[in-house]
């Protein structure tokens, strides 16, 4: 038996460990989401002036997480879910105290390094939920688990913001070392995975059928041909609704930015009964809204259209993100759920620094819409080959 086929007899966790394990993501998230933003307003405290480093430190964690997670996530496996999610919970902990307290440019890399090794929590947390759950429940799980990063998303940079006046956003990287600490307390409290499992509950427990592996390599194209087509349109979308809104407010910009993700936390469970069962529709059609609306970023230019485009955007992140959750579900039975989420989390980071190098390299040349059309481009190339005949032994759904 490899370490990829592994028989298992899961306990089923209850309704309430699994949003423990959500709560204490969020929580975790708000130094790691809610203060990159504000690295413009960081970088001068430390020497750079001009804060022409912003854009290369705001990708150094997700780089480092890219590289340490399926290490992280194989070690999981190994050595228990639970303490490897308690380490990475410690080590964001450990990391923003260090970016907190730094006082150079140079420290606060190589904390911000330190975060990307050391962190990982979202791998780390749905490896130990793929330990205890599976099928529809683990859908369920992941679904709501992309919503804690959402809602991180949009309320910690105005947490942020709001506390600025009386620590600067520097020193709020020790004050939100807290956070991750009192997540790892609450963690402690609960199980192994497998540590109700009785004896016979183990003699019992029979080989899964497994998802064949070419569905497991769609699965990592589609993530990162997702994040990618995506997260291209975060880091210029206030230049680009400045430059058709020369008037708007910066709380009506961020609430622009925030409404995809807004959308997302009302709608994700009623998509995720509505696609459970036919996941490859929801995410061609995820792909399809996120062409349309990336392309309609590209001539909106009225208030109206740019929130039209979007909910059209948010409609779109919606069905891709609660689809690829299925199939990752899908994808995990029978597998060790640290190493196949650790290595999921690895596309999901490349496609991510891809994206941002892009948007920078796009945005410098052709301007602010450009990665928006580039993203729009990438999504609907990604329509077509989703629609292409799978492959005979290629399962999309249970």
């Amino acid at each position: 038996m490899t370490a990829e086929t592994i028989p298992m007899a899961r306990p089923v966790f209850s309704r309430r460990q699994v949003h423990a394990v959500a709560a204490c993501y969020f929580v975790a998230s708000f130094a790691a989401l809610g203060l990159p933003p504000y690295f413009t307003e960081i970088l001068p405290e430390l020497g750079d002036s001009t804060a022409r480093w912003a854009g290369v430190l705001y990708v150094v964690p997700t780089v480092f997480s890219a590289i340490a997670a399926p290490m992280w996530g194989r070690l999981a496996d190994r050595f228990g879910r639970k303490r490897l999610l308690l380490r990475a919970q410690l080590g964001l902990a450990v990391s923003f105290l260090l970016a907190g307290w730094a006082d150079s440019l140079t420290m606060f890399t190589a904390a911000l390094v330190l975060q990307g090794i050391l962190g990982g929590t979202f791998a780390a947390s749905n490896g130990y939920l793929g330990a205890a759950l599976e099928g529809p429940r683990l859908s369920k799980a992941l679904t709501l688990m992309q919503g804690s990063a959402r809602a991180a998303l949009v309320f910690a940079p105005i947490v942020v913001g709001t506390l600025s006046p009386w620590m600067s956003p520097h020193r709020q990287y020790a004050l939100l070392a807290l956070l991750p600490l009192a997540a790892a307390l609450l963690l402690a409290a609960l199980p192994e995975p497998g540590e109700g499992a009785t004896a016979e509950r183990k003699e019992q427990a029979e080989p899964v059928d497994v998802a064949p592996v070419a569905a497991l390599r769609r699965l990592y194209a589609l993530e990162f041909a997702f994040v990618f087509s995506t997260v291209i349109s975060f880091p210029y979308l206030i230049s680009l609704v400045e430059e058709r809104l020369p008037d708007a407010s910066a709380a009506l910009s961020g609430l622009l930015f925030a409404l995809p993700h807004l959308c997302y936390l009302v709608s994700a469970m009623a998509v995720h009964r509505a696609i459970r069962t036919r996941p490859r529709h929801g995410i061609a059609l995820g792909f399809a809204l996120i062409a349309l609306g990336l392309a309609g970023h590209g001539v909106a230019d009225t208030l109206p259209t740019l929130i039209a485009v979007r909910l059209l955007l948010g409609a779109g992140l919606t069905l891709g993100m609660v689809g690829l959750s299925v199939l990752a579900a899908d994808c995990a039975r029978g597998r060790a759920p640290g190493g196949m989420f650790g290595s999921l989390e690895f596309f999901s980071k490349a496609g991510a620094v891809a994206a941002g190098v892009t948007a920078a390299v796009g945005s410098a040349r052709f301007g602010p819409a450009a990665p928006v059309l580039i993203g729009g481009g990438i999504a609907a190339l990604t329509v077509f080959a989703i629609l292409l005949p799978p492959h005979p032994r290629t399962r999309w759904s249970h």
